[in-house]
This record gives C-alpha cells, structure tokens and sequence, in this order.
C-alpha cells in the first residue's frame, strides 16, 4: 500500500502539492508513483521563474524502467527547484513526500488547490 500523507493534497496524474506556511505550494511525485517507476536516475525541473499552468506539463522523472512527465497541478510562477535531485534523483525514491520533491510554486490561482484530491479520495482511486 502507498504512502499518502494527509497534509498533501494529490492529482490523478500521481503528482502531489503541499500548501506551505509562507502561501507557496510545493510538488513532487506520489509514494505509489516511485514505487511504480521503480529506481529513479534522472529529473528535469522546470525553472526558477517560470510560468505553469495547470495540468501543463513541467518536467520528466526518469527510472530504470521507464519516463514519466510531470504535470502542474495549478497555475503560477517557480519560485524553487530542488538542485539536489539533480546529483542524488534516488531522494525521489527514498523520500517523495520529503528530500524528494521536485520545485516550489508561488500559486497564481490559489483556488485551483480545491479541485485536487485529499488523501482518503486518492487512496480510493488506487484501490479501483
């Protein structure tokens, strides 16, 4: 069974984003999504200042077995990538909710955070 924090809200696409206390958003991969990858060898990150969109694609995670985009899950400006990816994209494996994630948006449109799914919700999408 996959790791899903209550703290994080999630996409159907397997990304996740977490509200941070200063107002910006954080994103990564979902636990399920690194298990099924299997051992993850390379990322591309959008960068600094860049506009997203959601649902637009904002980088690639790359494993042994296989690539897989990563998509927004809302809209607004890169404010933080996570450089030690770059060197060590096993932290996605060993931590995705954690050393693992992937870039930090400040959010355009705050409210698109409602139309993603609580934990309870994408659990229950995994089990069907």
């Amino acid at each position: 069974m996959s790791l899903c924090p209550e703290d994080v809200l999630y996409l159907d696409t397997h990304q996740w984003a977490r509200r941070e206390a200063d107002g910006s958003v954080t994103v990564g991969i979902t636990d399920h999504a690194q298990q099924a990858l299997g051992d993850v060898v390379f990322v591309e990150l959008p960068k600094i200042g860049e506009e997203v969109i959601a649902a637009a694609q904002t980088g690639i995670v790359e494993s042994v077995k296989a690539a897989s985009d990563v998509f927004a899950p809302i809209s607004g400006t890169v404010v933080a990538v996570n450089e030690g990816l770059m060197d060590a994209p096993e932290r996605i494996n060993d931590a995705p909710y954690g050393d693992g994630w992937f870039y930090r948006l400040e959010p355009s449109e705050p409210e698109q955070l409602s139309s993603l799914l609580s934990a309870s919700a994408y659990q229950a999408r995994l089990e069907n």
